[in-house]
């Protein structure tokens, strides 16, 4: 079988990428979407139907281990199979199964992991999502009239059937207003009067507050999944109403703060 991978490109940030470094990581995923990796086969040869990924579990998260070239092939001793698949490709395979890619787990320091939330980012596209790991809060923002605005208008939607909001802080960026929003349907007439609605209210918005939008049917979303936990509607047309809960809690997809990322040994493959 033939050894060929990525150029390497990707094993060679991951030396820069240490806990609290997210400019360093995102570096990483940018590179992952343009490069290659040799995916470690459990058993199998690559293109058989019996083929199978290894598998690493930290901090109750599973992952695939992969090396980023030939020489890391080479150098971590690995006997069986392997294959040679792009970042993205085996981004949009993984993470729909919410596992996600251990890059070099041989290496010194343990490699580094990427857990499924980003890797549905380097499957969908990076800039279309907040970079995590997310801190996401109730938000504490003191925009009444926007509010009273976009229930007024969801009341005169009939698509919305329910509203939350959330405070989210990305690793990098600015943090913004997260609204969510759960629809009855969600084809093109429902969408476009959604659209209509939000554009609408944040005419009420203070300048410089960023809003977004967020679809509570999208089960692979860390903020959706957290609104979906966590918060309760501030405009429900089912129930009328229902007061906004105060928690807290780390961005689903994540592990722990301190495992991520690369901060974590691997475990058995």
């Amino acid at each position: 079988m033939s050894a060929g991978g990525g150029s390497g490109r990707v094993g060679q940030l991951l030396r820069e990428v240490t806990p609290g470094r997210y400019d360093a990581y995102e570096t990483l995923l940018r590179a992952l979407t343009e490069d290659r990796v040799l995916m470690l086969l459990w058993q199998g040869e690559a293109g058989s139907p019996d083929a199978q990924y290894g598998n690493i579990e930290v901090g109750g998260l599973g992952y695939a281990p992969c090396v980023t070239s030939p020489q890391e092939l080479s150098a971590c001793g690995w006997t069986r199979g392997h294959e040679n698949v792009g970042g993205v490709e085996i981004a949009q395979t993984l993470f729909p199964d919410r596992w996600g890619l251990w890059l070099d787990p041989h290496a010194p320091g343990g490699g580094v992991g990427i857990p499924w939330a980003d890797l549905r980012r380097v499957a969908t596209g990076l800039e279309r999502s907040p970079a995590g790991p997310l801190r996401i809060v109730e938000p504490a923002v003191d925009v009444p009239q926007f509010w009273a605005l976009l229930t007024q208008n969801a009341h005169r939607t009939p698509a919305v059937r329910s509203l939350r909001r959330a405070w989210v802080q990305p690793a990098l960026g600015a943090p913004y207003l997260a609204i969510g929003l759960d629809l009855y349907d969600t084809g093109p007439q429902s969408v476009e009067a959604v659209r209509v609605m939000m554009q609408q209210s944040v005419t009420a918005v203070p300048e410089g507050l960023p809003v977004s939008t967020v679809a509570m049917s999208d089960e692979y979303d860390p903020v959706a999944l957290w609104m979906r936990a966590q918060a309760r509607p501030f405009f429900d047309r089912d129930a009328y109403g229902g007061g906004a809960q105060q928690a807290t809690a780390p961005g689903y997809g994540y592990p722990p703060p301190q495992t991520f990322p690369g901060a974590a040994q691997p475990g058995r493959w």
